[in-house]
């Protein structure tokens, strides 16, 4: 790549988008650069919309900072067509945008309803009292008091928990035999059921909405439930139709290599509408490392992309659940730590002495420490029975002489919702804020679903001993 000025051109105003921007200010880019974004407002976090539809946080709350000054961002203008040959971007409010550099930062899309003929109009927008839960305009038309939530993958689920929190009657359908099926076993589903069960959701498994009219919605077999709003939370897929029709490489995302390319080398793509490797990207992690790579090569250091492993963590107080997806075939073994009683349950794969997959249930230091090692890349502590029971076995201690073990510490995501790591909350901390309350206004963490809150009070707890302990070490005697 040339250090020389080139407009660049960012399709999408979300925040991979904005850390792109950021980023490429920070190291200089001299050119023109623009982002268009097709909503109306300005960059704001997707994955709070939950707790914007419960009422725990204003639209304001979601807004994120600025782009750089220097910025030309047009809100509210959609990229209708790409002219590769003459790179020109025609746009819906009319007029062409010329680009020596596009990256597409499209996100994705909801997948409507295996069922949908009854819930959606023939152009797939949803029909009165249904909505999706992509945008903030969405979150606006939850309304009513008793609401069905479609879909018990990790939005549904975050959804149906963030509107229980704001008091509504909340029914939970899902097509499989118990939420999340896809990834989480037979008896870690049946301890997820337990959990939502008893925190005031009903769960009808194996069902789905065939058809919707106000105040009520009908499954598929014959049960009517009372519902002045569904919310379709069925999947996303990634964005591809401007980059397909535009004759661009696409199979589920927009096809990239390492260096995030697209097939025309003048057009890249990150986030949730990339795919690497045969795996889409997901999540605000993948996009913030895959634009930190991109400014990189975009001013003149070519840096591929590090594939980070596939973590969910589920963003909702009540519930502490994540899991990690299998990595290459079969792990050599199994190891669980089950606690019916208490419908608690952490289950690992390995494979050459590494986490390999996991499913972490009810167990929140385990689910910390399981990520981390993930992460990092990490063996398998010594300790592995303390590890799955949530004792915190010191993986930064035990690992420390690993390379890039403290750089891997350090940039653990302790707050997924505002993407707040370790090192931005111990620095926040050294800098003067010292309770939980302090650094969630300087950092933004544990504003979102909550679910870091726990984790933010031991990292203040930890650094204030740690800081007790080195002046205790230091004084005269």
């Amino acid at each position: 790549m040339s250090r020389d000025p080139n407009r660049v051109v960012i399709i999408g105003n979300g925040p991979a988008a904005l850390r792109l921007t950021t980023r490429l200010h920070t190291l200089g880019h001299q050119g023109p650069l623009t982002v268009i974004g097709d909503e109306p407002e300005g960059a704001y976090q997707r994955p709070l919309l939950t707790s914007l539809a419960s009422g725990e946080l204003r639209a304001d709350h979601l807004r994120l900072p600025p782009h750089p000054a220097t910025t030309d961002v047009r809100t509210g203008t959609a990229a209708t067509a790409l002219d590769t040959a003459r790179r020109l971007i025609r746009l819906g409010t009319g007029g062409e945008l010329p680009y020596d550099t596009l990256v597409l930062a499209t996100g994705a899309c909801p997948t409507p309803p295996a069922r949908a003929t009854a819930l959606l109009h023939p152009d797939g927008t949803p029909r009165p009292g249904v909505t999706f839960l992509r945008t903030r305009a969405d979150a606006e038309r939850l309304t009513g008091a008793r609401l069905t939530v479609l879909g018990a993958g990790p939005l549904g689920i975050e959804t149906a928990l963030a509107l229980r929190r704001g008091g509504r009657t909340v029914t939970l359908v899902h097509e499989g035999p118990y939420p999340l099926h896809r990834h989480l076993s037979h008896e870690t589903g049946e301890f997820l059921t337990r959990r939502l069960t008893d925190l005031g959701i009903t769960l009808r498994a194996g069902r789905t909405v065939v058809s919707h009219t106000p105040g009520r919605s009908r499954l598929d077999d014959g049960e009517e439930l009372d519902s002045d709003t569904l919310v379709l939370c069925t999947g996303v897929r990634p964005r591809t139709g401007l980059a397909r029709a535009a004759g661009l490489r696409t199979a589920d995302g927009i096809l990239v290599d390492d260096l995030l390319r697209t097939s025309d080398p003048h057009i890249f793509a990150i986030g949730d509408c990339a795919e690497l490797h045969g795996t889409a990207a997901a999540g605000i992690e993948a996009a913030t490392t895959q634009a930190d790579a991109l400014a990189y090569t975009l001013t003149g250091t070519p840096t591929p992309y590090p594939p980070q492993p596939r973590i969910t963590r589920l963003r909702a107080p009540e519930i502490d659940l994540v899991w990690t997806e299998q990595t290459d075939g079969q792990g050599e073994s199994s190891i669980s730590v089950t606690d019916r009683t208490r419908a608690r349950r952490a289950r690992i794969t390995v494979r050459d002495g590494r986490v390999q997959g996991s499913e972490i249930l009810g167990l929140p230091q385990a689910v910390s420490d399981v990520t981390t090692l993930v992460r990092a890349a990490w063996p398998l502590p010594t300790d592995w029975p303390g590890l799955l029971l949530g004792t915190r076995f010191g993986p930064y201690t035990e690992h420390a002489d690993d390379a890039g073990g403290a750089d891997a510490h350090a940039c653990t995501v302790v707050c997924r919702c505002n993407n707040v790591t370790a090192k931005d909350l111990t620095a926040a901390w050294e800098a003067g804020h010292r309770t939980v309350t302090e650094l969630a206004a300087q950092t933004r963490a544990t504003t979102g679903c909550g679910g870091c809150t726990e984790e933010v009070q031991a990292l203040c707890q930890n650094l204030t001993a740690s800081r007790t302990a080195s002046h205790t070490a230091g004084s005269p005697r």
